[in-house]
């Protein structure tokens, strides 16, 4: 993704992994493959590899700058951490931090960190291994976690427990060691961050799920999160992930936030679409499209 510029609110992506992931009917048991033939010519080259008939998608994290601070949205797998259950996340070990520092930014830099949602995926590099201990990552950040979604994580624990994705304990060495050091901060899920990022609640993929809303008044963009795992939703907004915590709910959540950004202005920015990444959602006749 090319740097974006919003009036005076700037936008880069982090990379920790992209190119072909899961199968369709893995990540959307709901999926038909020819309902996603009949959407190849906008999803090929950047979404769907025909040579494996995979979905593409990435791992990523959101700097955002604004006048009055540094927010990093969604912080990946991490490296060095114990994912048994999802072979390609076990032990990572990836140039992440590299990567931050040729966008100029120093860990101690970052103000603010937002995790969309608690799930492994989204938290991994809260924090580092420093001396056989997870330490944050950013020592300097406050962690905003939406209150709802750590309030269920503390009552429900482990909801995604088996297979490629589970949890893992990521709760114990991603979120427990921040709240420990004092940096996590529970928030509502309507809280501004400053006069140009403020949060929007959309429960359902999880208990306490949030979008991230940029308005520097010259632009518009909305961080979704996992809202939308992949751009094939736009088109078919009731397909879930196999992650979803409340199908249903998801699902309501998926379509009306599809429809209300439909032929907008609102740039598009999702935790897990590959580059280009950045886009609208247009309709195309009776179908809708995600347009980079």
């Amino acid at each position: 993704m090319q740097p974006l510029t919003f009036a005076d609110v700037t936008v880069e992506r982090v990379v920790e992994a992209e190119g072909p992931g899961f199968a369709p009917g893995f990540l959307l048991p709901d999926s038909d493959l020819d309902l996603i033939a009949a959407e190849r010519d906008w999803l090929e080259p950047h979404f769907f590899d025909p040579a494996t008939e995979r979905l593409i998608q990435s791992q990523h994290t959101f700097v955002v700058r604004t006048p009055h601070h540094t927010i990093l949205v969604d912080t990946c797998v991490g490296n060095d951490k114990d994912r048994p259950s999802s072979k390609a996340w076990h032990h990572m070990d990836t140039p992440y931090l590299e990567k931050l520092g040729a966008l100029g930014l120093a860990p101690e830099a970052v103000d603010f960190v937002l995790c969309t949602h608690l799930h492994v995926d989204h938290v991994g590099w809260n924090t580092r291994l420093e001396d056989g201990r997870w330490v944050p990552t950013f020592p300097n950040a406050k962690y905003l976690f939406h209150r709802e979604e750590m309030a269920f994580w503390e009552e429900h624990g482990d909801y995604v427990g088996q297979g490629y994705g589970a949890s893992d304990g990521f709760y114990e060495d991603s979120v427990l060691p921040v709240m420990a050091a004092g940096q996590g901060v529970l928030v509502a899920g309507d809280h501004a961050i400053d006069d140009r990022l403020r949060l929007e609640p959309t429960p359902g993929h999880s208990p306490g799920h949030v979008v991230m809303h940029l308005d520097s008044g010259e632009g518009r963009a909305v961080f979704s999160g996992d809202m939308l795992h992949h751009p094939i939703q736009v088109a078919q907004p009731t397909w879930n992930s196999r992650y979803c915590w409340d199908p249903e709910m998801s699902a309501a959540a998926r379509s009306a936030f599809v429809e209300r950004h439909t032929d907008s202005e609102v740039t598009i920015l999702a935790a897990h679409f590959a580059a280009p990444t950045a886009g609208r959602i247009v309709s195309a006749g009776s179908r809708r499209r995600f347009q980079v």
